[in-house]
């Protein structure tokens, strides 16, 4: 018996050996942190409550929004731009100066209200683009009818 263990003892060690690289390598292989992949970048939603179709010289419309996201990373910032393309009126968020067109404003949560006040007597257009700091974007039209 000693002497077919002693005949198969530098065959287990080899395969002992190769079992060993083969572990390491793919232990190795598995944890390189430059292989993790941390998704940061999630594409959002936005919903809106319905808002009038009609809307006077003066007055003011609340517009409610949602911005969903498909996923969740802490960092993600989202901000607001419109531009108006028929009429007049301002665009605030909540009781802060209006915004100006075109110009680039952070949001502070993901569900916000936004306040337009007609200065037109003539029918009233305008886009509201969300953006998150990854460059997806979400375009939001509205279009308002003179009422006197």
């Amino acid at each position: 018996m000693k002497r077919i263990f002693d005949n198969n003892r530098p065959r287990l060690k080899s395969v002992w050996a190769l079992l060993a690289v083969l572990l390491s390598a793919f232990l190795f292989t598995s944890c390189d942190k430059d292989d993790l992949e941390i998704q940061q970048n999630f594409p959002f939603e936005v919903s809106v409550m319905p808002v009038p179709g009609e809307v006077a010289n003066g007055q003011t419309v609340e517009i409610r929004i949602t911005i969903q996201p498909t996923g969740n990373y802490a960092n993600t910032a989202y901000s607001l731009r419109y531009f108006q393309f028929d009429g007049t009126g301002t665009l605030q968020y909540y009781s802060e100066p209006p915004y100006l067109p075109n110009d680039l404003y952070p949001l502070a949560s993901t569900q916000f209200r936004l306040y337009y006040t007609s200065t037109s007597t003539v029918s009233q257009s305008f886009d509201v683009w969300i953006s998150d700091n990854f460059g997806n974007e979400k375009q939001l039209s509205f279009e308002f009818n003179s009422s006197d």
